[in-house]
C-alpha cells in the first residue's frame, strides 16, 4: 500500500523523476565505460575476469612416474618439497621472475602461497598492497593462487588477468619463471644436473572469460540502484519544499 502512495507521489514530480533517470543512465554508462573530456570519448573498463590453469610434478631427473627403478619411497620427499617449492613461488625473487616472463609489471602480480594441513589458510598475497581503490581496479589484476595436492608432489597453479591470452600467458610464466629461479640457485650452488629437481608441466594453459555478461549486469544494477536513491532524493525534497511552503502560510 505505501509503495503505491508512493509511486503516485512520484508520478506527480516529472521533473525529479526525468533528473533521476538521467542521473542514473550517466552513473551505468560510467559503471562500464570511463568519460574523457579531453579529448572527448569514452574508454571501456576492463571488467572481463579471465582465468587460466595448468599444473607442475615436481620430480627427480629420472622420472618417478615412468621409471620402474624410482622407488615409491621418494614420492614422499617429493611431496614435502612440492609445498616448499610452492611457496618459493609467492616471494620476491620468484615472483620478479614470473612477472618478467609474463611481460607485467611485477608490483601488479599477487601470488597465493599453497595451503597445507599445518597451514589450512592461506597466507596473505604477496605483490600489490591493497588500498581504497581497489574496488574499481578488482578485475584489472593480476593473481596466482598455487595448491599443492596432499597426497602427491602436483602444484595446481590458478592464473587470473584482465584477458584469456594474459591468463594463459601468466600460468605458463609461472612455470617458466620458477624453473629459471630453480636454474639459477641450482647454478649458485653448483649442484649436479642428476641432483636437480625437474619441474614437468602437464600441458599448455588455456585462458577463458569466466564472468561472461558482467557489462550489461553492471549497467541494469548500477542504474537501478541510482535510480531508486535519486527517487527518493526528490521526493525528500519535495516534501521539504511542501513543508516549507505550508510553514510560510501558518505564519502569514
Amino acid at each position: 500500500m505505501r509503495f503505491g502512495m508512493h509511486l503516485r507521489e512520484l508520478s506527480r514530480l516529472h521533473v525529479g523523476v526525468a533528473v533521476s533517470v538521467l542521473l542514473a543512465a550517466m552513473a551505468a554508462l560510467w559503471s562500464v565505460a570511463a568519460i574523457r573530456v579531453s579529448p572527448p570519448g569514452l574508454e571501456p573498463r576492463a571488467l572481463d575476469i579471465a582465468s587460466a590453469h595448468t599444473q607442475i610434478v615436481v620430480d627427480t631427473p629420472y622420472s618417478t612416474v615412468v621409471d620402474l627403478r624410482q622407488g615409491v619411497d621418494d614420492i614422499e620427499p617429493l611431496k614435502e618439497r612440492s609445498v616448499l617449492i610452492g611457496t618459493l613461488m609467492a616471494t620476491e625473487a620468484v615472483r620478479a621472475r614470473i612477472a618478467r616472463r609474463a611481460h607485467i609489471d611485477a608490483d601488479r602480480l599477487q601470488v597465493v602461497s599453497p595451503r597445507t594441513p599445518e597451514q589450512p589458510r592461506s597466507l596473505p598475497a604477496s605483490g600489490e598492497k591493497k588500498g581504497p581503490g581497489d574496488l574499481f581496479k578488482s578485475t584489472d589484476r593480476y593473481s596466482l593462487d598455487i595448491e599443492a595436492n596432499p597426497t602427491i608432489p602436483l602444484l595446481s597453479v590458478k592464473a587470473q588477468a584482465p584477458t584469456p591470452e594474459k591468463a594463459q600467458e601468466l600460468a605458463n610464466a609461472a612455470v617458466s619463471g620458477l624453473n629459471d629461479y630453480l636454474r639459477g640457485l641450482a647454478a649458485s650452488e653448483d649442484t649436479p644436473d642428476s641432483l636437480r629437481v625437474t619441474l614437468r608441466q602437464l600441458g599448455t594453459a588455456k585462458g577463458e572469460v569466466i564472468n561472461h555478461g558482467v557489462q550489461v549486469q553492471v549497467i541494469i544494477v548500477v542504474f537501478l540502484f541510482v535510480l531508486a536513491l535519486s527517487c527518493a532524493a526528490a521526493m525528500l525534497v519535495a516534501r521539504v519544499q511542501r513543508g516549507w511552503q505550508l510553514a510560510a502560510a501558518a505564519e502569514q
